[in-house]
């Protein structure tokens, strides 16, 4: 019995052994990213100095973005799949985590002579086992499953900020559709008009049916635009309502104008960028998840040591048991070794390493997308930035040409098809002025996006989902109640 006691002590002492622990995230990004050297500043334009802005939709100062916003994080689709697997990665995890608890189990047999095995025994067996986690296997596995989860989850606030930056996105998008589509039905207007003029020129002969072709023409191609305009206007307003969870009526109606835009934004250092984005955090965590599991692998090779305790009271009425003090109880410990298996234990070590280098190869693809996506960003506004006054010219310019040809053609010193020409390009550089007025927009978004997104949302849990959850429960019966 002393020799039992001392060999439990020892083991369990054994069991306390620390961890390895996974790379630290400078380890990792010297790792994934040797030919990267990242400069101090941001290099696709200028920026203020001063930390990222964290409340990105705030600046665009529309209360219906807002709720248009909420609506979707509440309601979309894919958000609530990446909810349900932070829900479903923390369920791993609580598995992983019961193997370092003791195993209980219960069984009981009653049965006289005429009893369905014939063996007439009846009584309680309760036993119990404890695998000492002597290397750590189990621990390893609760590691991993612990970096997964936090990989999840951050996983979730990335996609909740895609979301929200794509229904922002679309909002813009639907905006710019329908001043395109006002623009056009101007066109159309105007064009009407010169169809007219020349018609009654060709009448009072003053003009003649070429004329009257070339501005027919005209008003056809302007028509045909105009369709367009209004599909792409519907389908905006379609895809909008497809991301907040509704039916795709095109029930929706989006502003005839853009909100004012504010002055660029401070937007941190490219040092801070990979600390700060979801998506490579989780890239990170999933590091050193695969770390944990490499581990877990190498140490699968060695013994397992359990503790194991019976206690039983049978009985038997067919025959006298060998032991008839009743209850019955035993303790003691069994030790398990691979001692051949063909390579499997070895294999599954490859394999795990082989995972390994994949998470640090993806946390490298995904820190590179990280920097490229917020440079290009920054670059894209800047570059809007910079169109807009000049196309605000072009467009006076225009108009001013329009309206001069105009003149020209009523006193009979000029063609229509001059006329014709410059309403084109009015029309022209006005659709170029409003892509570009929703271009800084949907670029802003895209800067804060690629900058972490919400900032804020990381210290907000994902929504808890109950672990008899079903969406199809009832109440009454089904698979819900089943459950339950």
């Amino acid at each position: 019995m002393k020799r039992a006691v001392t060999f439990t002590l020892v083991a369990a002492t054994l069991a306390g052994c620390a961890l390895k622990s996974p790379p630290a995230i400078d380890d990792t990004r010297r790792q994934a990213l040797p030919n990267m050297s990242v400069p101090p500043q941001w290099t696709g334009a200028a920026t203020p100095a001063g930390p990222a802005a964290a409340d990105w939709f705030a600046p665009f100062g529309d209360p219906v973005l807002d709720a248009l916003i909420a609506e979707a994080l509440q309601y979309n689709a894919d958000l609530r799949i990446a909810g349900a697997r932070v829900a479903q990665a923390a369920g791993y995890l609580r598995s992983a985590g019961a193997s370092l608890f003791p195993v209980v189990d219960l069984l009981a047999h009653g049965g006289g002579k005429m009893g369905g095995d014939s063996s007439g025994l009846q009584g309680v067996l309760i036993s119990a086992s404890w695998e000492l986690d002597v290397w750590g296997r189990v621990r390893y596995g609760e590691a991993a499953a612990t970096a997964q989860v936090a990989a999840t989850e951050a996983d979730y606030y990335y996609a909740r900020a895609s979301i929200a930056a794509l229904v922002a996105k679309s909002w813009f998008l639907a905006s710019e559709a329908r001043q395109q589509r006002a623009l056009a039905r101007d066109a159309v207007v105007d064009s009407e008009q010169f169809l007219g003029l020349s018609q009654e020129r060709e009448r009072v002969g003053r003009g003649d049916t070429y004329d009257v072709a070339v501005a027919g023409a005209n008003l056809e191609t302007l028509r045909d635009a105009l369709r367009q305009a209004d599909l792409a206007y519907v389908q905006s307003l379609r895809a909008l309502e497809a991301l907040l969870g509704r039916y795709p009526a095109a029930a929706l109606e989006a502003p005839s104008r853009f909100t004012a835009l504010l002055p660029p934004l401070p937007v941190g250092l490219p040092s801070e960028l990979l600390e700060r984005r979801p998506d490579v955090v989780a890239a990170e965590r999933r590091v050193a998840a695969s770390f944990n599991l490499v581990e877990q692998s190498k140490v699968a090779q060695l013994p397992r040591i359990a503790l194991t305790a019976n206690l039983s009271n049978l009985s038997s009425q067919l025959f006298v048991l060998q032991n008839q003090d009743n209850p019955v109880f035993s303790l003691g410990a069994n030790l398990a070794a691979p001692l051949f298996q063909g390579g499997a234990l070895r294999a599954n070590v490859d394999v795990r390493t082989a995972e390994q280098a994949q998470a640090v190869a993806d946390f490298a693809r995904t820190a590179q997308r990280a920097f490229g996506e917020v440079e290009n960003a920054l670059a894209s506004e800047a570059a809007a930035r910079d169109r807009a006054p000049i196309l605000t010219r072009a467009v006076a310019e225009n108009a001013r040409a329009v309206e001069l040809a105009g003149v020209r053609y009523r006193v009979g010193s000029g063609d229509l098809r001059g006329v014709l020409q410059q309403q084109l390009a009015l029309y022209g550089s006005q659709a170029a002025l409003v892509r570009v007025e929703g271009e800084q927009r949907v670029q802003r978004v895209n800067l804060h996006l690629a900058l972490g997104g919400d900032f804020g949302t990381m210290h907000v849990p994902p929504p808890a989902i109950p672990v008899d959850y079903s969406p199809f429960a009832s109440g009454g019966s089904g698979a819900g109640s089943a459950a339950r």
